[in-house]
């Protein structure tokens, strides 16, 4: 793996801290977009490399990008961003926090240039943003409490129990649940994994639905709960396998084709897997599937 210095990362903070000023972020993000409304559109690779900084919308989720105890801030995908930006002539790497939900409309209103948050590709999505191709496929997994006493290894498990049900906002798996036949309305929406594990943990809900990474790697320290085996959701009567891939402007095709240029090298040479694996990901969860195929 070749040797990159690393970004000027300004958030020497904590997690809460950064998420809270997101607003703040966000707002002058989008006021320095004033003078870069007059670049070409399709041309936002060029103003990047001009301007030696990319914008990068994350939504503090560990493994895919949080504020480690240090108070910097890593994940599968900022460290991968740091790597293929820099390749690409874009020396610093900025993050912009905020919750899930808005990062497709913050990239669409110029918040920020890049949505790196573990964001899987799905239709609607698509109709909304361009992807690169995803850096891994996953597939979900339950935070129960030890023993798995309600034996909940799918969502179907979940309906027929009638058991009490948590998600992350915006997260695949809510669609996953409604989907096998879960009331969206009886849904707890949590504001992260950890908030799933206390949730969990002190008996509020009986289970909560996360990528297979996200579970296992929220239980790890645990003594009173645990990830089930991973399992493929049923999405239309067919099982379905996700990847999660950085999101760019419809109008950044230029930009996205580079980061997919870069992307193809890594993995080809191994370096994706070796950047993935500091996070807890598999060979397992490497995938040779295309944006053009999630799209579908």
């Amino acid at each position: 793996m070749a040797r990159t210095a690393r970004p000027r990362w300004t958030e020497q903070t904590t997690r809460r801290t950064l998420l809270l000023g997101a607003a703040g972020a966000a707002v002058a993000a989008t006021a320095g977009t004033a003078g870069c409304a007059r670049v070409a559109s399709g041309d936002t690779l060029g103003r990047l490399r001009s301007q030696r900084t990319v914008r990068l919308g994350i939504a503090g989720e560990v493994p895919y990008g949080y504020v480690d105890d240090q108070g910097a801030f890593t994940g599968e995908a900022p460290e991968l961003a740091r790597v293929v930006f820099q390749r690409l002539g874009i020396e610093s790497v900025q993050p912009v926090a905020t919750d899930f939900g808005s990062l497709i409309p913050g990239l669409n209103s110029q918040q920020f240039d890049v949505v790196s948050a573990g964001m899987y590709i799905n239709k609607e999505r698509c109709a909304q943003v361009i992807f690169a191709d995803p850096e891994y496929q996953m597939l979900d997994s339950f935070v129960v409490r030890k023993g798995n006493p309600k034996n909940l290894r799918s969502y179907e498990d979940v309906v027929r129990a009638k058991a009490r049900l948590a998600t992350g906002g915006g997260w695949a798996q809510l669609g996953h649940a409604v989907g096998a036949g879960y009331p969206e309305k009886d849904i707890v929406v949590l504001q992260d994994q950890v908030a799933g594990l206390n949730a969990v943990e002190s008996g509020r809900v009986d289970v909560f639905a996360a990528t297979a990474i996200t579970a296992r790697s929220v239980v790890h320290k645990s003594t009173r709960a645990e990830a089930v085996e991973p399992f493929a959701a049923v999405v239309d009567g067919e099982k379905k396998i996700d990847g999660g891939a950085f999101a760019f402007r419809p109008t950044d095709t230029a930009l996205r084709d580079a980061f997919n240029t870069e992307l193809h090298r890594m993995r080809k040479s191994g370096e994706l897997f070796r950047i993935m694996r500091r996070f807890g990901f598999t060979e397992a969860e490497m995938t040779t599937l295309t944006a053009e195929e999630l799209c579908r």
